[in-house]
């Protein structure tokens, strides 16, 4: 089956096809339909299976855009999770124009406040930040016709199943309710059978994803040999995108100095950073600035970059979940990835315990040669000093007719969308179609003109007047 087979508007089916969905994965295949039928789902899914858009497509596709309040929540257990769902709601709404909100902690409250107040879809949170805005009266529900738990078995790891479960008994009794989680463990199937109606199963075989698209391979080597057989393996695969794996954030940073004074192109993601600093960190390397990610787990969710080459588990993780979660970063969108691990000598249980839950045998290799590695030294070198070619982030490939304008005007102002509309719409060529995404703050308005004609509208507003008032436009810098 295709996209176009499930019934879904022109606007969403634009927005697929610019954003490169050419065919639905399996989890897509079987969760689209039943969420369109309003059926509630428990789907045990492993990442890097497109369960984003298994969910996000019907929900952008039933969503009224009349309606100002919101009408799905998604809860995940990270920030980074959070703010991808968010830019990929964002993407697949794009021409329906569907505003989506992320809401965690470490982020100011006041300005999540303000982004609730405005007309706002679809809300995407962390447990505890959601409950906060519930209970302050910042987050209003009666409109919540859609529930998402993704990555559930994570919130349950870190301790967040009460605040979902409080979360969830605020909210009308009369809803669509779906569970994503690469394990269903006993308590996850005492919430589905709390506060689900008769859900229905769909689970994606998680071994043949893993073993299809990525190659594994593990190595044995001595704590204090683990720096030169990183030098060798890196050398020799020639990585054109690697996220390396540590166990703590003092690793992370010990092991991202001494690659720099190697002239590696790196940068590193822990959660000591502040969130500016990791969520800048994560542009740059989607957009192909650095070649080398090194990161604790906190970046083994979250992260959806098609071309990730290469994990490297340079420490093997305690939990038997993270090494599927790590790995799934790399052999995404039908390409083929490797995962290479280091295992000291005394970890053999650990691998055992790995190679039992993944349920196939991890093939082991030796450290490459040192002929090896001197005939691949040349290349490696010269991919290190070329600049890398720049990807295009998927927003930018669904917007490459959308111009987002800037207006130095807003809510002081006494200024609403409806006013912007009325306005934008009385220029010759300009419907309501051609209108986007409204953003109004305080003193400054954001609009997305859509089908191009963004020039247009930039060039009629300098001489048209909203409200009475006449504002400064121009195209927005962000």
């Amino acid at each position: 089956m295709g996209f176009q087979d499930y019934n879904l508007s022109g606007e969403i089916q634009r927005a697929l096809k610019g954003l490169g969905y050419t065919a639905p994965t399996e989890v897509q295949e079987k969760v689209i339909p039943a969420v369109l039928n309003k059926m509630d789902l428990v789907v045990k899914s492993q990442t890097g299976s497109g369960k984003t858009a298994a969910f996000g497509i019907p929900i952008c596709e039933m969503v009224d855009w009349e309606e100002n309040k919101p009408q799905a929540l998604i809860l995940t257990p990270t920030r980074e999770l959070a703010d991808q769902i968010k830019k990929d709601i964002t993407n697949i709404g794009r021409f329906k124009r569907i505003r989506a909100a992320a809401i965690y902690g470490k982020h100011p409250f006041h300005y999540q406040k303000e982004e609730l107040r405005q007309k706002c879809h679809v809300v995407v949170g962390t447990p505890g930040r959601v409950l906060d805005h519930i209970e302050k009266g910042t987050f209003v529900l009666d409109q919540i016709d859609y529930l998402v738990l993704d990555e559930a078995d994570e919130m349950l790891n870190m301790g967040f199943i009460e605040q979902v479960e409080a979360i969830i008994t605020r909210l009308p009794k009369e809803r669509t309710t779906m569970l994503f989680s690469a394990t269903i463990p006993g308590n996850l199937e005492k919430l589905s059978q709390n506060y689900m109606k008769n859900p229905t199963s769909i689970e994606i075989e998680s071994t043949a994803t893993l073993t299809d698209k990525i190659d594994h391979s593990y190595t044995v080597v001595k704590e204090e040999d683990k720096f030169d057989l990183l030098r060798a393996v890196t050398i020799v695969e020639n990585p054109d995108s690697c996220i390396i794996f540590c166990r703590t954030k003092d690793h992370v940073d010990t092991l991202t100095d001494r690659l720099e004074d190697h002239f590696y192109t790196c940068d590193k993601l822990h959660g000591g950073m502040d969130q500016e600093d990791r969520f800048a960190v994560m542009d740059e390397f989607k957009r192909g600035e650095f070649r080398y990610l090194v990161a604790t787990d906190v970046a083994a969710r979250g992260i959806d970059i098609d071309s990730i080459t290469h994990v490297i588990n340079y420490d093997l993780p305690v939990e038997n979940e993270s090494y599927v979660h790590r790995v799934g970063r790399t052999g995404r969108a039908g390409k083929k990835g490797k995962a290479i691990s280091f295992v000291t000598p005394n970890e053999d249980r650990l691998l055992a315990e790995i190679e039992a839950y993944v349920g196939f045998k991890i093939p082991k290799r030796i450290s490459p040669s040192k002929q090896s590695v001197a005939e691949a030294k040349n290349a490696f070198t010269e991919k290190m000093e070329k600049l890398p070619k720049l990807k295009q982030d998927k927003s930018e490939l669904v917007s490459k007719d959308i111009m987002k304008l800037y207006f130095n005007g807003g809510k002081k102002k006494k200024i609403r969308a409806f006013d912007f509309v009325g306005t934008i719409t009385s220029i010759k060529g300009v419907t309501a179609e051609d209108i986007g995404i409204i953003k109004i703050q305080d003193t400054v308005s954001y609009i997305d003109i859509l089908n191009g004609k963004g020039t247009l509208v930039l060039n009629e507003m300098k001489k048209k007047t909203v409200k009475g008032k006449l504002l400064k436009v121009h195209k927005a810098k962000k």
